[in-house]
């Protein structure tokens, strides 16, 4: 007998851990589908006039291999102790809020909380973070995060400008803001023609301004009372957004107490690395009149079917997928997963436990301030809280090198001073080194002081709320994190089939390097030679991704794909400014064109003109040369998204190009079914000129319960001089707040790419459309299928069209209540058409799970048609009972079906089953009653009775 060995490789992870699907499976998927060869569907699926030839080159990494590469890079990264401030702290993360919410899957997979009832876990986290911001602020309406202080201090102009009763244009800046954050502030402001006025508040003239932003503490360390600025501005009825810092807050008197109508910030030091930049949650909280203006998202409190306290998304009329052009804000993302690290990290120490941290803070800074003063530096701050600013004149130089030898990193200031920012991992230790840098040898003795006058020292409790006062024991902590994730349903259970988010495996190997202090204790701000690991890590992905799309260059920048979409427009907008076509404003965007694109556009001070489909979802290319022509001469750009957000290659995506070019216009393809493309089409070879990338979609970064995310832009040469600057790393423009934005989790994006190499990435593509053509082939005849190709093949993704139904009562909400019985998260509902459900199934995703999903539909649809023939109407079916709890299963049973098909529907696993704790939300009520902070405990004894 000969010895034949195995033709298997367990260290394939494309095809071994990331591809859902195995080769025997595929053979059958492909047989239901009615093709010979995965080679057969993609000539059927995409078209040949638009497939790249070369394929992608580089061979892939086994997760081994992987964490060695990753080690050595992270080798080539300095750790140091930096004491940079300007809005990035050292912080310690409680190693049981690392473990249970930062490396937990169940966390970390979880998606947007769109469907409440599957979210409550996620949800109430958020409303602990609303509620720490809304108390230390002393406003009482705090959002659920945005997405860093920069872009929220820009978001807080926006909404300042529209909710003053100013008529004035201008906006005031304090000089003693973050330089990032004038950065950002001046970028927004060009685009809506806004004018900034950065300078000294004594010199400001409210009545010349719409509103006026104040940082508290200042970047230089300075502690005010704000209180005289804000009232002259509101007696020139402008508004007062000061931007803080939380950890300050819990001993300097609040914004709220001195009139602010707007507070923005990081909660970056509450327990969440620097990452050398991000991601972490920015936080917005406002006054009570002011809160439908807000933007981003808001966590409220309604209630469930059976009267009980349910959480959800409130307000989502304002949502940009919702206002398109008329949005005033393209923010369609938080940072969900960090807000809850941040949430998290209030509840693990309570107010006396960051009381005691601030005061830790605070009096090593007093001590440190004291040594140098009583060593004859001088000190231009009469009042700080962790941050001194020291005059060294032509010593500057000698005294960084100094820090430097001593493990520090100092930051510069002009020529002549430097800045030192303590923080909660500074000790006696770090304290000494810090003076020895200044020739100093003793550091005086820690005594009951003050670095601020005492009229500023906070007066009001915070963090009131029980749930900031529970045993802090870490058993306690545990089982509250673990309680709150079982509520959810995350990609850690089940499969979750949203169409235009992809949802697919985030691989461990790919975490686990976020969290080694080589690349997590990074300030964004050091020198460059400190970071020599990042930046390799940095420019090999954007190598790839050139390779990946047929761009020329790439921007870390944008840490949203709404971010990169608006970064996007800016660099098209400079490029014709640069030209001397400034007029250009015009944005043609199609109506199948992603939801957040014609707020972008707005937001870019651009036209928005909209482009008609056709029948079957494509773009009319007439209407779309029409609108063209018309536009001619200031025609800026059109804004496409390829394949179709109908989940359709369209033929004609050439010709839309040659089009735009021809009146002088640029092609930005919105990069969010970038699934259906890598490896099989570039969009810079096909007429594109510039796109975003939603790493947190195709490239592997999780969701982490709606954020964070990554959006960086590709473009070709002939934009590249014109891509995002940032103050820190040369030129202007910045989008936010870092240069790299989220720059920690870049790495899980490269090391996807690393493991699943070239032909592993295209695989991926190809079986990503296998899922989607599966599935619309096995669920063809039961539920329309909306849009198809003109070979009746969908991409990545299909859409079931749920309309009819309407007919006999049945509506998409009642289908994706019911799926939730069967332990899976619906599709995306209503859009990009009202009435329908977009699948997205993803190459992830095994034939197995697959078929449970196709069989709750199909079981669903067995429901509808009982309703169609009239044996039970849709008020009386499962349908619109669902979803079922346990509450509903041991209750007296009096419905018109039987209570094993409401409970234990086909699907549905039985040892294993998904319970929602609780059941259908009203909306309606929670929008009518809106609270946006935990209620009193009382609240939740009255619902329980």
């Amino acid at each position: 007998m000969t010895f034949t060995p195995v033709d298997y490789n367990p260290y394939d992870f494309a095809n071994r851990r990331h591809i859902g699907p195995s080769p025997s499976e595929m053979e059958a998927m492909l047989k239901a589908v009615g093709v010979a060869s995965l080679d057969a569907l993609m000539d059927e699926t995409v078209p040949a006039s638009i497939r790249q030839s070369i394929p992608l080159g580089w061979a892939p990494l086994s997760e081994h291999d992987l964490l060695a590469r990753m080690r050595a890079v992270a080798g080539r990264n300095k750790v140091m102790t930096s004491l940079i401030g300007q809005g990035y702290y050292g912080t310690v993360t409680p190693p049981a809020i690392q473990r249970n919410i930062l490396e937990n899957p169940a966390w970390y997979t979880a998606y947007t909380p769109y469907q409440p009832e599957i979210a409550q876990g996620r949800l109430e986290a958020l409303l602990n973070y609303q509620t720490m911001v809304a108390d230390l602020t002393g406003l009482p309406f705090a959002n659920a995060s945005l997405l860093d202080e920069a872009t929220a201090a820009a978001e807080a102009m926006t909404m300042a400008e529209r909710v003053a009763k100013s008529k004035a244009r201008a906006f005031f800046v304090d000089e003693n803001c973050h330089p990032q954050t004038i950065g950002v502030i001046q970028t927004r402001a060009q685009a809506l023609g806004i004018e900034v006025i950065v300078g000294d508040p004594d010199a400001m003239q409210p009545g010349a301004v719409f509103g006026a932003i104040f940082q508290y503490p200042g970047t230089w360390g300075h502690v005010r009372d704000l209180t005289p600025w804000i009232d002259a501005l509101h007696a020139a009825k402008a508004v007062a957004v000061v931007a803080t810092d939380l950890l300050a807050l819990c001993m300097l008197r609040e914004p709220g107490a001195m009139g602010a109508d707007i507070a923005v910030g990081s909660s970056q030091r509450f327990g969440v690395p620097m990452g050398y930049g991000g991601p972490h949650a920015a936080f917005f909280a406002c006054k009570d009149e002011h809160k439908r203006q807000m933007p981003g998202r808001i966590v409220g409190v309604s209630i469930d079917s059976h009267g009980n306290k349910a959480y959800r998304l409130s307000l989502q009329t304002r949502e940009q997928h919702i206002r398109r052009e008329k949005a005033t804000s393209n923010v369609c993302t938080a940072q969900a997963l960090l807000a809850v690290m941040a949430s998290m990290y209030a509840v693990f120490h309570g107010p006396k436990g960051l009381r005691a941290i601030s005061e830790r803070v605070h009096s090593l800074t007093v001590r440190l301030a004291k040594a140098l003063r009583d060593a004859g530096a001088s000190l231009p701050q009469k009042q700080f809280f962790d941050t001194i600013t020291v005059e060294v004149g032509v010593g500057q130089a000698g005294i960084l090198a100094a820090a430097r030898l001593e493990g520090l990193n100092f930051r510069k200031v002009g020529r002549d001073h430097v800045g030192i920012s303590l923080d909660e991992t500074s000790n006696e230790d770090v304290l000494r080194r810090v003076l020895r840098a200044f020739g100093i040898q003793d550091a005086p003795p820690a005594k009951a002081e003050l670095g601020f006058a005492e009229d500023m020292l906070r007066q009001t409790d915070y963090l009131t709320h029980p749930v900031f006062h529970m045993n802090r024991a870490e058993s306690e902590m545990m089982r509250y994190m673990r309680r709150l994730s079982d509520r959810d349903l995350a990609l850690d259970r089940a499969m979750i089939p949203l169409g235009s988010c992809t949802m697919k495996l985030n691989a461990a190997a790919e975490m686990m390097p976020i969290t080694w202090p080589e690349f997590g204790s990074l300030h964004p701000f050091i020198p460059a030679d400190q970071a020599l690991g990042y930046r390799e890590a940095i420019e090999d992905l954007s190598h790839k991704l050139c390779e990946i799309t047929g761009y020329d260059a790439f921007s870390m920048q944008p840490n949203s794909g709404a971010q990169g979409e608006y970064a996007g427009l800016l660099t098209i907008a400079a490029y014709h400014r640069a030209r001397g076509e400034a007029h250009r404003n015009i944005c043609l965007i199609p109506v199948s064109a992603h939801g957040t694109n014609p707020a972008s556009a707005q937001m870019a001070g651009m036209e928005v003109v909209v482009v008609k489909a056709m029948p079957n979802g494509d773009v009319d290319v007439e209407d779309f040369r029409a609108k063209a022509t018309a536009a001619g001469g200031n025609l800026a750009a059109c804004m496409i998204t390829y394949p179709s957000t109908h989940g359709v290659f369209e033929e004609t995506v050439r010709d839309i190009c040659k089009i735009t070019h021809e009146f002088g216009g640029q092609v930005y393809l919105d990069g969010a079914n970038m699934n259906a493309l890598v490896g099989l089409v570039k969009p810079g070879e096909i007429g594109s000129d510039v796109s975003h990338l939603n790493l947190h979609k195709t490239f592997a970064i999780p969701h982490g319960g709606g954020g964070p995310g990554m959006g960086p832009i590709g473009v070709k040469a002939h934009l590249a001089p014109y891509l995002p600057g940032h103050s820190e790393t040369g030129g202007n423009g910045a989008v936010s707040a870092a240069p790299y934005g989220s720059a920690s989790i870049l790495l899980i994006s490269w090391a996807y790419c690393l493991m699943m190499g070239g032909e592993g990435l295209t695989q991926a593509t190809r079986v990503a459309i296998l899922n989607a053509n599966y599935i619309a082939a096995r669920l063809k005849g039961a539920y329309p299928i909306l849009f198809m190709g003109n070979k009746g093949r969908v991409a990545h993704e299909c859409i079931l069209d749920t309309r009819p139904f309407a007919e006999v009562g049945v509506t998409v909400d009642d289908i994706a209540k019911r799926l939730i019985d069967n332990g899976f998260h619906a599709p995306t509902m209503s859009w990009p058409v009202t009435g329908t459900l977009m699948v997205e199934p993803t190459e992830s995703e095994t034939k197995a799970e697959i078929d449970r999903f196709i069989t709750a539909l199909l079981a669903i649809r067995a429901e509808i048609k009982a309703v169609e023939d009239g044996e039970i109407t849709a008020e009386d079916s499962p349908l619109r009972f669902a979803p079922h709890t346990v509450e509903d299963l041991v209750a007296d049973w009096t419905r018109k079906y039987p209570r094993e098909q409401g409970c234990f529907p086909p699907g549905a696993f039985r040892v294993d089953k998904y319970w929602p704790p609780i059941g259908r939300v009203d909306n309606v009520y929670g929008d009518r009653n809106l609270i946006c902070i935990c209620p009193p405990l009382e609240s939740y004894m009255e619902a329980a009775e």
